[in-house]
């Protein structure tokens, strides 16, 4: 039986305003398989990226259940989940969330310099693989949009996550480097063997996926097969 690296149940949001309470998602439930990929699909504002979030266990829900490679993450404290994080999980963000005063190889060593193991030739293996062998002592400001994510996508799967997350990955690059990028991103995830979260409001990236999560206003309305 292929084994859940994902089980999410019920799983709902809300905040406290000055107007009271703000639901932000109600009741999504979801489940992904070891190796497998879903996309959450939804316009600005229907909640994809917070479940992106309360999946890596970056927020906390309002009520209902997640569970990660086979922890419950409501009964993980804030060191237990940032464990669970470096070991089992890869971030790719729109953004790219490279720190500035690190060379592009530093960057991608720092999740398993932070597991204190030895990181160089993983991190120069990576950055082979996504074409980045002869800037890799170059820093973030010395790079262009889609060489900063390539080494963001090198960083996510240098730790070999079991899980990948991925929030609008392709979100501030420009058609023609978009495309590339993509295209990186789905070829190391399949060479890796890795599930896939994949956040998006673009149609054509989601159907890149095994399965669609369609969401509206906070709540699922679909799910299947591109």
């Amino acid at each position: 039986m292929t084994e859940t690296i994902l089980e999410v149940r019920r799983l709902s949001k809300s905040y406290d305003t000055a107007s009271g309470s703000l639901a932000v998602l109600s009741d999504v439930s979801f489940t992904l398989a070891a190796g497998d990929s879903i996309a959450i699909l939804g316009p600005s504002g229907s909640g994809k990226s917070t479940v992106l979030g309360l999946c890596a266990g970056l927020d906390r829900p309002t009520s209902g259940s997640i569970s990660l490679a086979g922890v419950d993450l409501a009964m993980q404290d804030e060191d237990g989940l940032a464990r669970l994080r470096n070991d089992q999980v890869g971030f790719v963000f729109q953004s790219f969330q490279l720190l500035p005063t690190l060379t592009a190889l530093e960057n991608v060593m720092v999740p398993l310099e932070l597991r204190g193991e030895r990181a160089e030739p993983r991190a120069t293996e990576l950055l082979e693989q996504v074409g980045l062998a002869d800037r890799q002592d170059h820093y973030p400001v010395q790079l262009s949009g889609g060489e900063q994510q390539r080494v963001a996508i090198a960083r996510a799967f240098v730790n070999k996550p079991r899980l990948l997350f991925a929030d609008e990955p392709t979100g501030n690059l420009d058609g023609a480097t978009a495309a590339v990028v993509r295209e990186l991103l789905f070829d190391i995830h399949a060479a890796a063997g890795a599930s896939l979260v994949l956040v998006t409001h673009d149609e054509a990236l989601a159907q890149r996926t095994g399965r669609i999560l369609r969401l509206a206003a906070g709540r699922r309305v679909a799910e299947g097969t591109p």
